[in-house]
């Protein structure tokens, strides 16, 4: 099915390789095509050539020409569908590619993942780490500053990256001498919407249950409910050393 902007390719059958990243990261040529009419057609559009590789050059030759790259489908086992698009989605997307033609198509393709929130290897990790696009802990990465300042995201970078862990405490006391004693569900609700994007619930909650725990054991606050249902309130000696530590 052909668009104004883009083409959608679809045949019967399975793809060989299993994934389309088996087939961007080997050199050598697929040496059996179990799905003729997908390749003939590609063929004739000047996408690939009939010697094998063509997949990773249609994805080199979208990155040349600043495309979004092909967006395989291959949810169903049994069907091949490809949409290549001819036009410029994200200008962004564009400008980034332009400024750092260092990049390879795999470093690309892995961005692309970064950016979608895909999970990646602690070696793709590696890779983008070195090449100074992504930030963050393994496995929740998000894209560096300097990319994001490229493709106009510096307001995503902030959220992902969160804040440091003196900003989440400084919350919590003052929530707690201001209002308690609060409930787990209080404080969830005052740092839930402000922990890095990037972070799962799960996550989100250990990292509160976290935090909870060194101002506890700090003696700052403490627990005058029960362990299944807390109540958090603060304790004026460890209010004193927490405020005088804060401005020193």
């Amino acid at each position: 099915m052909e668009t104004p902007s883009s083409i959608l390719l679809s045949n019967m059958g399975s793809f060989i390789p299993g994934d389309v990243e088996t087939v961007i990261r080997q050199d050598a040529p697929l040496e059996v095509y179990r799905n003729p009419f997908l390749a003939e057609a590609m063929v004739n559009l000047n996408m690939i050539d009939t010697q094998g590789g063509g997949i990773k050059r249609m994805f080199q030759t979208q990155m040349r020409r600043f495309f979004p790259l092909p967006d395989y489908d291959l949810s169903k086992p049994d069907r091949v569908a490809v949409i290549v698009r001819g036009e410029i989605l994200d200008e962004k997307y564009s400008n980034l590619l332009m400024k750092r033609s260092d990049l390879d198509l795999w470093q690309v393709i892995l961005l692309d993942k970064i950016q979608k929130r895909v999970p990646v290897t602690h070696e793709d990790h590696r890779r983008l780490k070195n090449a100074g696009v992504v930030e963050g802990r393994y496995p929740n990465l998000f894209i560096a500053s300097p990319v994001a300042r490229l493709t106009g995201q510096e307001a995503r970078h902030i959220l992902e990256r969160g804040f440091n862990k003196r900003y989440y405490l400084d919350l919590i006391v003052a929530l707690v001498k201001e209002h308690g004693p609060v409930s787990r569900k209080k404080i969830d609700q005052l740092l839930s919407g402000k922990l890095p994007d990037v972070m799962s619930e799960k996550q989100k909650n250990v990292k509160i249950h976290n935090l909870l725990s060194e101002l506890s054991r700090e003696q700052v606050i403490c627990n005058s409910g029960s362990r299944s249902k807390p109540l958090w309130q603060s304790t004026m000696i460890g209010n004193e050393n927490y405020q005088r530590e804060s401005k020193d």
